[in-house]
């Protein structure tokens, strides 16, 4: 060629010198095809552009102190070819116009609105706040959800968290140090300062992903840690921030080139959020280059130069040479303890295999006791208040939920409750004063905390009675309702020990549970060769106590309220409930009743010395009727002394105006409290936020409830209950000292161990039954996950197989590389809606509309990018724990797999017969490994190994031999070790597995479709 093209470089000296921006320049000044002049900020920001260079293309692009409407006016003077249009540019400085141009070339951006003010604090009557949603135009957004102020260049960006999660706001800002975000419990209400913009929050799985484009056919993506998680940096030893390159989806890869050509910015980065198996675009950025990527900067290179060469010099050949023409310098990977120690194949039999996937079901941590009030009212402000909240439906129940809700009835019932209690007298005053009792109980529950939150109470009101009466000037007559009934549920709350126990199990599975990695599970994850999904049931202690447990699991810092939110997904229909089982729950509790009050010995009638666990009510003690008494003394015994502790404090608070019992209490932070509150021990107050007068309250209904003196019938589904107290109170209440609480432990324990495990099935059959009726979706979820691990694993191990037998045939060219998209041509009526509302969009067929992140090897710095491991965790309460074990030991019995041997061993099945207790915090973890020396139609080629723990079942008494005293100190009992289900050198096939299951599981149709999520993600229970 004559003479070369010349590449001005338009941009401000910060940016010439990146060191992307130099590697680019670098390689592609080794062609010898082009002549780079960098103009400088003296010509940009002082020169007349007249004066500025002369150049055939021009690269330039908008940063802080750029004049972007000078170099407009160079471009329109000298007209060189622009990598990326100038005038394009305005619009990325405005949130409001990038949506718009999303919008209109059919890309996929989250839900949204804008609230626009003139000037700050504008009153407009089209915004709406409540307390956990914000409406505009009646667009309404439930929290979590997004605010966004409209002008691109501030980076201050607003997420707001429901009550039900702990509330409070999260801000996302600028890189500050090794912070990204800062969570403020106390803020709950947004700005009003300015114009923002509004959007849904769609749950990511605390990643973030990067797309970079270089022309329309080029996109390179990589994920990173969500600042939304818990706001810390992760950086190499080099300082800057961890990322890997991750595959992108055709759609995705399309969604790539629709933006490149929206903005006109072949050198375009921008935001992409994964979001059930789909993907929105949350933000543009411009100009952005790829950090530390030297195969990226060669990509880079090479698709500049085709660029330029194309408008320049069309005539002269784009095609690459066979060898570069300069030395590429991969970096090394990191050796600082991040890159895998060994292979990671675990030796089996002499055989090799690598672990493909980890499955855990998981009981929740320590909890306060559950408690329940059942009164009927008849008060006018309390129906009134019932009204209010079911749309003024006479016949219709509702439920309290909300702060807004839970401050009337409080409001509602101070005024209610008398100032002075009444001398016993005649029955109807007997009457009066029980239900003016069980008011003041209803008030402090309600003023417990001071800050409410409707993850731990709830207050049902449900008409019982209705009169006629006539309308205001109207003759006709309406319903109101003169009774109904109020049911107040509240406690089950996790305590600072239970958040403790669920952060250590995550720390342990990530040390443990994941064999070959130098730092356990963080490499793995950090890389994108793990697949997390964290799934809880609808109840707050189990929510909690999964964003305890990821915390630990991934090494996470701050408060839980945004790990819940971010990490955590609900399932209600799959993780809570026995309504399923609830006659043959009746049934096993009708004959466990008749056993014990019968006084016959339980343990003999179908088992044998052989099989022990195939007897009616193995567990149950010999002497269980004996014991019954006993237990009604000692409970009385403990009741009358906490009575006295409650009377003294009744009569202080009596003292108290209503309003001044409120107490500031910050709920958030004491969601990620880990430790007691050691001023109130000392003052000899009970632990946690209890006081006396609900101490008492619980102690009496249990007294009440255990024995019918009336009728002289003892109730024994009230024994978990009692034994469950008694244990609390000796783990957290042992300063209070009360006398014949140690001896009530001991004989509630003797027939809680029978009683609990036999309320699930008196015998393995019927144990099944309830086991398969409960877990039944959980089973079908389960086997969901093996098989899509297994599918997923066949499928990269033939890729591989391909690559090798491609890699000899040694016929590539540049035009077929992974980089160079391929992708559907589509014309201007082809574009697609972009609002999540409307599914035409179609991605990937996905089994589970899961969001995966998938490490790309091209590009990776990894030693074994293929390397990929799936992780479901399930949290869930007692009920599924016992359920999924029953179906583990007895699925054999099932008349379909007759002659079957059980899953379990005879040895796991001997020490689950003398197991009495899965306690907080256990678990059942199933492995699949995959040989990687067997075909891969072989049944060999995968295998599960099962484990369990009993959790924290430990005695509160067992001081003495407590291997960490320091727990009791701290009200902890430690988790037990995991035990093994199997022989250690029995082989339990993924084919037997399944078939063993799949008669208890939901199959795969019959899971529903996904539906829309409203408020919190909705896939809970009611609001």
């Amino acid at each position: 060629m004559e003479g070369k093209i010349r590449i001005g470089v338009c941009v401000m000296e910060k940016k010439v010198f990146s060191a992307p921006m130099v590697q680019i320049l670098e390689r592609l000044e080794a062609f010898g095809e082009f002549e780079i002049v960098k103009f400088g900020d003296k010509v940009i920001l002082e020169h007349p552009v007249e004066s500025w260079p002369i150049c055939d293309c021009l690269i330039a692009f908008y940063s802080t102190g750029y004049p972007l409407e000078k170099a407009e006016a160079y471009a329109a003077l000298r007209k060189p070819f622009l990598v990326n249009e100038l005038k394009q540019q305005h619009l990325l400085h405005d949130r409001r116009e990038v949506y718009e141009r999303l919008k209109k070339f059919g890309v996929p951006v989250p839900r949204y609105a804008l609230v626009d003010r003139e000037v700050p604090n504008q009153r407009l009557d089209y915004f709406i706040e409540e307390e956990d949603f914000a409406e505009v135009h009646g667009n309404r957004f439930w929290k979590p959800f997004v605010e966004k102020p409209v002008d691109g260049d501030n980076h201050s960006i607003m997420i707001y968290y429901p009550s039900s999660a702990g509330g409070g706001m999260k801000e996302l800002f600028r890189k500050v140090g090794n912070r990204s975000s800062e969570f403020h419990p106390e803020v709950r209400r947004v700005r009003r300062g300015g114009s923002y913009i509004y959007e849904e929050f769609l749950p990511t799985g605390g990643t973030d992903v990067k797309v970079y484009t270089v022309g329309p056919e080029y996109a390179h993506a990589e994920a990173r840690k969500s600042p939304v998680v818990d706001g810390v940096v992760m950086r190499n030893p080099d300082g800057k921030e961890v990322r890997y390159p991750v595959l992108l989806t055709p759609t995705e890869k399309q969604i790539a080139r629709e933006v490149c050509i929206a903005f006109s910015q072949s050198v375009c980065g921008f935001d992409l959020l994964r979001c059930e198996g789909r993907s929105y675009v949350c933000d543009v950025n411009g100009w952005s280059f790829v950090k530390n990527s030297h195969k990226y900067y060669d990509d880079a290179a090479c698709l500049l130069r085709k660029m330029f060469l194309e408008a320049k010099a069309p005539h002269i050949s784009s095609t690459i040479p066979p060898i570069l023409p300069w030395k590429s310098h991969e970096a090394v990977p990191p050796s600082e303890g991040l890159t895998r120690a060994g292979s990671g194949i675990i030796d089996t039999f002499g055989q090799s295999e690598e672990l493909r996937c980890v499955i855990a079901v998981i009981r929740h941590g320590d909890r306060t006791p559950k408690q329940k009030v059942k009164l009927k009212v008849t008060e006018e402000k309390l129906l009134n208040l019932m009204l209010k909240y079911n749309g003024g439906r006479p016949r219709c129940e509702t439920k309290l939920k909300s702060a807004v809700q839970l401050q009337d009835l409080l409001d509602a019932t101070r005024a209610l409750v008398p100032r002075n209690r009444p001398g016993r007298g005649s029955d109807s005053e007997a009457e009066d004063m029980e239900h003016a009792e069980k008011l003041r109980q209803v008030k402090a529950v309600l003023e417990e905390g001071g800050h409410f939150s409707g993850i731990y109470r709830k207050v049902q009101l449900k008409p019982l009675k209705w009169i006629k009466v006539a309308k205001i000037n109207h003759e006709e007559e309406e319903e109101r309702p003169v009774e109904a009934l109020m049911v107040l549920k509240y406690g089950g709350v996790l305590t600072h020990a239970g958040r403790k126990q669920a952060e250590e199990l995550g720390r342990y599975f990530r040390n443990n549970m994941y064999p070959g990695e130098g730092t356990g599970l963080l490499r793995l994850h950090s890389t994108y060769r793990h697949d997390l999904k964290i799934y809880s049931s609808d109840e707050g202690r189990v929510q909690m106590s999964a964003a305890a447990f990821a915390k630990g699991l991934l090494d996470l810092e701050g408060q839980l309220t945004p790990i819940l939110v971010s990490l955590v997904s609900k399932d209600s229909s799959m993780l809570d409930g026995l309504e399923n089982a609830s006659v043959e729950m009746d049934e096993a509790k009708a004959r466990l009743n008749e056993i014990i009050t019968s006084g016959a010995k339980a343990g003999h009638c179908n088992g044998s010395s052989e099989l022990p666990w195939m007897a009616d009510g193995v567990g149950l003690p010999s002497s269980a009727y004996e014991l019954l008494p006993r237990l009604v003394e000692l409970t009385k015994k403990v009741t009358e002394q906490v009575k006295l502790l409650a009377k003294d404090e009744d009569e202080k608070l009596m003292d108290i105006s209503g309003d001044d019992v409120n107490p500031s209490y910050d709920q958030a932070k004491a969601l990620g409290k880990t430790t007691f509150d050691v001023d109130r021990i000392a003052a000899g107050l009970p632990c946690g936020s209890e006081g006396f007068l609900l101490m008492f309250a619980r102690w009496r209904k249990l007294e009440r409830d255990l024995y019918n003196e009336r009728k002289e019938r003892f109730d024994i589904t009230q024994i978990p209950d009692v034994y469950d107290s008694c244990k609390y109170d000796l783990l957290h209440n042992a300063h209070l000292n009360l006398e014949g609480l140690d001896e009530l432990f001991k004989v509630a324990q003797l027939l809680a161990d029978g009683v609990i495990p036999n309320e699930y099935g008196i015998n393995p059959k019927q144990k099944l039954k309830i086991g398969s009726k409960i877990a039944r979706r959980l089973l079908g979820k389960i086997l969901i996950d093996l098989r899509n691990t297994r599918e997923e694993a066949i499928s990269v191990a033939e890729l591989k197989n391909n690559q090798d037998q491609d890699s000899k045939s040694n016929s590539s060219e540049w035009e077929d590389k992974d980089y160079h998209l391929k992708h559907p041509r589509k014309n201007e009526d082809g574009r697609r809606s972009s609002n999540t509302s409307d599914k035409s969009i179609d991605q990937e067929d996905d089994d589970e509309k899961e969001t995966q992140y998938r490490l790309d090897p091209k590009y990776a710095n990894v030693k074994t990018p293929d390397r990929h491991v799936r992780t479901r965790l399930y949290f869930t309460s007692e009920s599924h724990i016992h359920s999924m074990m029953n179906v583990l030991r007895y699925c054999n019995l099932d008349e379909l797999l007759e002659g079957e041997e059980s899953l379990l061993s005879n040895n796991a099945l001997q020490r689950l017969c003398r197991t009495k207790e899965l306690d907080y915090m256990s678990y059942i973890v199933l492995r699949m490994f995959e040989n990687i020396e067997v075909d891969l139609d072989d049944p060999n080629r995968f295998r599960i190994e099962l484990t369990f723990s009993r959790g924290a079942d430990r005695s509160p008494l067992e001081k003495s031999r407590c291997e960490t005293p320091s727990l009791h100190q701290e009200h902890i009992l430690p988790i037990m070790g995991p035990e093994r289900l199997q022989e250690a050198r029995s082989s339990l096939t993924l084919e037997k597995m399944e078939r063993m299951l799949r008669p208890f599981a939901m199959p795969p149709e019959d899971f529903p479709p996904p539906t829309i999520p409203q408020g919190y993600f909705a896939n809970g229970g009611d609001r």
